[in-house]
């Protein structure tokens, strides 16, 4: 005989256990997002931070003292959206007391007294301009932050950038900030003379009645 075939057992008719199926997260209500989001802009311009001032001096004995240090509140004659400002310090003559007790930081346009000077900050909201006007003065202007142009009345322009400066002599200007970022800017105002041109003309200062 014949090597026997062995006979096949019957598969079984049990399935091969099936893993558990996980339960799916409720769809979000959130639209799905790229990694790399983007900040919705404020339906205001952000505010600058107020800037802190330190004084010094002598006490009665000679030593230098620290007199002052803390933190200065802008003020916003012209509303939200106008010109923000920071008095720092006003001399009303020059050369200026070193021993007269510090002035009081008023709240007010910063204009140079005849014969003084001023130190003062003022930051340009987005859209903001301060039309034509004349100071007699010299004025020191350092661009802190943004960029601000500078208009004259001959119809010339001129951008100043963060981290530039210039010296404004008593020029009829104008300042527009045409960006959507605040722009800080920082100005020593020294008085001078009034300004005679060539032909005799005496040129006076001019103060705008606008929203700066």
């Amino acid at each position: 005989m014949g090597a026997s075939t062995p006979k096949r057992k019957p598969s079984s008719p049990v399935h091969p256990a099936r893993k558990p199926i996980k339960e799916r997260p409720a769809p979000s209500s959130k639209a799905p997002t790229n990694k790399q989001t983007t900040t919705p802009m404020p339906s205001s311009p952000t505010q600058l931070p107020n800037i802190r001032l330190v004084t010094t001096g002598h006490n009665p004995d000679g030593p230098s003292v620290f007199t002052f240090d803390n933190t200065l509140e802008q003020f916003a004659p012209f509303g939200p959206t106008g010109s923000r400002f920071t008095n720092f310090h006003m001399a009303t003559s020059v050369p200026a007391s070193n021993t007269a007790p510090f002035p009081e930081l008023s709240k007010t346009l910063p204009r140079c007294p005849p014969g003084g000077v001023v130190f003062c900050t003022t930051d340009f909201m987005p859209g903001a301009s301060a039309p034509m006007h004349r100071t007699l003065s010299i004025d020191y202007v350092v661009v802190l932050s943004g960029e601000i142009v500078l208009a004259l009345d001959n119809g010339e322009e001129k951008t100043i950038k963060s981290g530039e400066v210039m010296v404004q002599r008593g020029a009829n200007h104008a300042w527009h900030n045409r960006t959507k970022e605040v722009c800080r800017v920082l100005v020593v105002m020294v008085s001078t003379e009034k300004i005679v041109l060539g032909n005799g003309t005496v040129l006076e200062e001019t103060v705008f009645g606008k929203k700066p």
